[in-house]
């Protein structure tokens, strides 16, 4: 949410040069999107070498199903898109001229 705060000022400029609010919401989620599916990426295979570890120590096995990892992307992904969307709208709701008027 710093970064969309830092960022005001291009989304007053913008907003003065015409943008509407979809295109600023979907200028700053793209970034977050990115980030989220760059780190689902990472994280499911670490987890998924952990979690076989760990379960391999029980007397009474389970096998971990697939939908278990997707399950938790798009409950990720969805917290991320709406915290940012949140904050985003917030910001590009504003009058512009707060956002430039100490320039």
């Amino acid at each position: 949410m710093q970064i969309i705060q830092g960022r005001t000022k291009e989304i007053g400029i913008r907003k003065v040069n015409g943008a509407k609010i979809a295109e600023i919401l979907a200028m700053l989620n793209r970034r977050f999107v990115v980030w989220v599916c760059v780190a689902f990426t990472i994280a499911v295979p670490l987890t998924y070498y952990a979690m076989t570890r760990w379960l391999e120590a029980f007397a009474y096995k389970t096998s971990l199903s697939w939908w278990i990892f997707v399950l938790g992307g798009v409950a990720t992904l969805f917290v991320a898109l709406f915290t940012v969307s949140w904050q985003s709208w917030r910001a590009a709701t504003k009058n512009p001229i707060e956002a430039l008027r100490y320039e």
